[in-house]
């Protein structure tokens, strides 16, 4: 019988899946069960995506309110596309170089 292996997710996966929930704006509590959080980790990722610019809070119908910032969206093309050449097809590349 096959066990079923729960694999832990890095700081970047859990980053990006951060921003993809919050892209048109949402509750802190809904980030915290959509990304599978603690109350203290969602604090400690929502701070440092704060910090760096790739998250805003905002205020709306009374509601703290996080959303995607430019820099967040720019951050998950980046992450995307990374994945994608990590765990896609190989490229082709010519290997030939000189020294």
């Amino acid at each position: 019988m096959l066990e079923a292996k729960q694999k832990r997710r890095d700081q970047l996966s859990i980053i990006a899946n951060i921003l993809e929930i919050s892209r048109g704006g949402i509750l802190k509590t809904q980030i915290m069960y959509r990304a599978n959080l603690s109350y203290t980790q969602l604090n400690e990722y929502l701070s440092l995506l704060l910090s760096r610019g790739l998250m805003a809070q905002t205020v709306l119908e009374g509601k703290d309110t996080y959303v995607v910032t430019v820099e967040g969206a720019g951050f998950l093309v980046g992450y995307r596309e990374l994945t994608k050449a990590l765990h896609g097809e190989p490229a082709k590349r010519n290997l030939n170089f000189t020294v």
